[in-house]
């Protein structure tokens, strides 16, 4: 049952999945304190780099892809000319858009999202473009037919007019669906040979609550948090959570133990193991009652009821804001 249990641990550690690298960017036309043009581009979901009209270079937001650009200067230069590229394009089609909807002053938003995705177990790819105008859906690429598609009276002029420009659709379905995909291939490369070790903490609800081993702030997500007794993996009395992502693009997880049955002199014979994927060394943490955090305010020394002072807490329980 324990081999089978690890089993299908690996097997889920190990399951590819699907990856996305989407470009948003947002125009604005009229009288603003806002940069007149930004974008932003995002690994997963998680924002990897940023321009805008103001600053006019290409920024790095990951620690990976900053070391990628230190050791290739090229990079740097090469995306902060995309990102001036992206926003002459982007006054174009504002000009575009005004003129088909007979409009020449006023203050107007205008969004393009597009990207693509990679299956990493089939090798399937998916390419996606849209844009939105005044916080409506405008006019979309349809991948499958390779046509537009558009919910406005007023966009379908310039859907015929895309339409014909088979050039420009060959162009668009050679990058989402090819050149993107291997992007995505090339950052995810870089991306996993970063490491981050967790914060693991002991925490309890109530004195009678089962206790929660809670370990964020980790990456790669590819981990294993469990409860053992006197060094074998246990199942029973145990509950244990999915694997959930912080907004900072770390992960955390956790694995709660109902100690309602432990006996006092058993508890140093509980763990709790934190385990990285392909890395030997552990985290382990002993079930100690000294060290349990309460989230009603104290951490409670079980042997002479002292009292420790709530700020201590207010780093550890920051993670409740990621829920």
């Amino acid at each position: 049952m324990k081999r089978l249990l690890l089993l299908l641990f690996l097997s889920h550690a190990l399951s590819p999945v699907k990856h996305s690298l989407k470009f948003f960017l947002t125009g604005i036309s009229g009288t603003t304190n806002f940069p007149e043009f930004v974008v932003t581009a995002t690994l997963d979901d998680v924002v990897i780099g940023y321009c805008d009209s103001i600053i006019r270079t290409a920024e790095p937001k990951q620690d990976w892809i900053r070391k990628l650009v230190k050791e290739n200067p090229q990079l740097l230069q090469e995306y902060s000319q995309k990102c001036l590229g992206y926003q002459q394009r982007l006054k174009a089609y504002m000009y575009l858009f005004k003129q088909r909807l007979n409009q020449t002053e006023g203050f107007h938003v205008l969004q393009r999202m597009s990207g693509c995705e990679w299956d990493e177990e089939s090798g399937e790819t998916k390419g996606f473009i849209g844009f939105g105008y005044d916080g409506e859906d405008f006019i979309s690429l349809d991948f499958q037919t390779m046509t537009w598609i558009t919910p406005k009276a007023q966009a379908v002029e310039i859907k015929r007019l895309w339409d014909t420009d088979i050039g420009r659709l060959a162009y668009i379905k050679n990058y989402y669906i090819s050149e993107c995909p291997k992007l995505i291939q090339k950052y995810m490369h870089h991306e996993r040979k970063r490491k981050e070790r967790p914060s693991v903490s002991l925490l309890q609800k109530t004195p009678s609550s089962p206790v929660s081993c809670h370990a964020t702030g980790f990456y790669p997500e590819r981990a294993n948090l469990f409860w053992r007794k006197n060094g074998e993996e246990i199942h029973e009395d145990v509950k244990k959570g999915e694997i959930l992502p912080n907004n900072d693009g770390t992960f955390q997880m956790s694995s709660e133990l109902n100690i309602s049955l432990v006996k006092h002199e058993d508890w140093r014979k509980y763990e709790c193991v934190f385990q990285f994927y392909g890395v030997k060394e552990d985290i382990i943490t002993t079930l100690n009652k000294t060290k349990i955090m309460t989230n009603w305010g104290k951490i409670i020394n079980f042997n002479t009821y002292e009292e420790f002072p709530t700020t201590i807490l207010l780093d550890t329980f920051s993670f409740a804001k990621n829920y």
